[in-house]
């Protein structure tokens, strides 16, 4: 698996700890990366997107209730929140990752982890965002 794909999955994960449970984001990051033999690299990126959605999470949660007004977010699948919120993160916050690969990852990560609609839920909201946000305006 390459390294920003388990990074992400890692995110993911640690993402769902921190919204479920409430525990302090470095230390699952990290035991999480340890027990996935994530190389430092991996970690880093891992906790960027980490932080990043915490730090900006009423943010992302106001485009999500934006994109997919029928589902309020607190009532969405706790993985289901995360992955969009990483994704619209990275297309928003990280021009380093074409928008293809972030949206690309996003439903990736739907795919092994939420439900069997979970993917194309994913899609049409981060399509929806995109359609509103042209690459150029998001690149900037």
């Amino acid at each position: 698996m390459k390294i920003r794909r388990q990074a992400r999955a890692i995110a993911l994960q640690a993402l769902y700890e921190i919204d479920s449970a409430g525990h302090a984001a470095d230390p699952v990051i990290h035991y999480l990366a340890e027990d996935d033999h994530l190389p430092g690299e991996g970690i880093a990126f891992a906790s960027t997107l980490v932080h990043g959605v915490l730090t900006r999470g009423n943010e992302l949660d106001a485009i999500i209730r934006k994109h997919a007004p029928e589902w309020p977010v607190d009532q969405l699948a706790i993985v289901d929140r995360n992955i969009l919120r990483m994704a619209l993160y990275e297309l928003q916050h990280n021009p380093d990752v074409p928008i293809k690969v972030a949206v690309n990852e996003a439903v990736e990560l739907a795919k092994a982890f939420g439900s069997d609609t979970a993917p194309r839920f994913v899609n049409g909201v981060l399509g929806a965002f995109l359609q509103e946000h042209p690459a150029g305006e998001l690149r900037k």
